[in-house]
């Protein structure tokens, strides 16, 4: 008698067991990684300098500034990393409501540009200036982010699925980012001819949303193209003798090429 009882509590546990099974498989994140290239516009912006060696506090006012893509310099001939790059590295922790955790770093390049006037104002080797000069690297001025503006923004991700085909081979998806993070720039310069130390370093935070459009090929294989827009606030970036502050929006166009698999399971609840 005890066995028959057994045999029943087993034949009625199987398909709890197997729907525990199902669910816990339903629930596997989604790890992915992109590597893509952007293109940027920036907003116009003020460069606060501060010497105290020199005695000068001055701001460089209503800059103008450019982005440096480097696609006709060798994309395919020379290194990865020397054209704007970026690349995209997360977790789909939540497939159902589409919600992820990303790492999202920028590699764009932010040149003040030559050749244009500037309003200099401010205190300039203890004396009072409030006046336009020509900034050309010909006269020893030139401010370059060009090693990288870099933003790093660490994102919250929401997946919305448009389409998917019948044999599951074709997937296309939209996706809205949002995040913060810190500034890592390189940072070179010359301000009336006094050259600074070229370098890295930590400068600031930024602030970013994007939004753009996943086709996913093959249930690995996939193309991303977004649009993005940035806040940056550099502060303690590095000139002869002192520090810059700047701060300036940016907007983004980035195209990336990317691989996505499942991770591990997850515990039922």
């Amino acid at each position: 008698m005890k066995s028959w009882r057994l045999l029943i509590i087993l034949l009625l546990s199987i398909p709890m067991i197997t729907v525990a099974q199902e669910k816990t498989k339903e629930r596997k994140g989604e790890f992915y990684f992109s590597w893509g290239y952007n293109k940027e516009w920036y907003t116009h912006s003020d460069v606060k300098v501060n010497q105290p060696a020199l005695n000068s506090n001055y701001t460089l006012r209503n800059v103008v500034s450019h982005d440096h893509p480097g696609w006709d310099e060798g994309l395919f001939t020379a290194p990865i990393s020397i054209p704007q790059y970026n690349y995209r590295l997360g977790y789909f922790f939540n497939k159902k409501k589409g919600l992820a955790f990303e790492i999202n770093f920028d590699h764009t390049k932010h040149i003040i540009k030559d050749g244009q006037l500037i309003t200099v104002s401010g205190t300039l080797n203890g004396r009072h200036v409030d006046s336009s000069m020509y900034f050309s690297e010909n006269f020893g001025f030139y401010y370059y982010l060009n090693n990288g503006a870099n933003f790093l923004l660490f994102n919250l991700v929401k997946r919305w699925n448009w389409h998917e085909s019948a044999n599951g081979q074709l997937k296309i998806d939209a996706l809205g980012k949002a995040g913060i993070g810190p500034l890592i720039p390189h940072v070179q310069n010359s301000l009336f001819g006094k050259a600074n130390e070229p370098g890295f370093q930590i400068g600031g935070w930024n602030m970013g949303i994007e939004a753009g459009v996943r086709a996913t090929f093959f249930k690995h294989v996939y193309l991303e193209f977004t649009n993005k827009i940035d806040y940056a606030r550099y502060s303690g970036l590095k000139v002869y003798q002192g520090t810059a502050s700047q701060a300036f929006g940016t907007y983004e166009m980035i195209l990336s090429l990317g691989y996505t698999w499942k991770g591990g399971k997850k515990m039922a609840e």
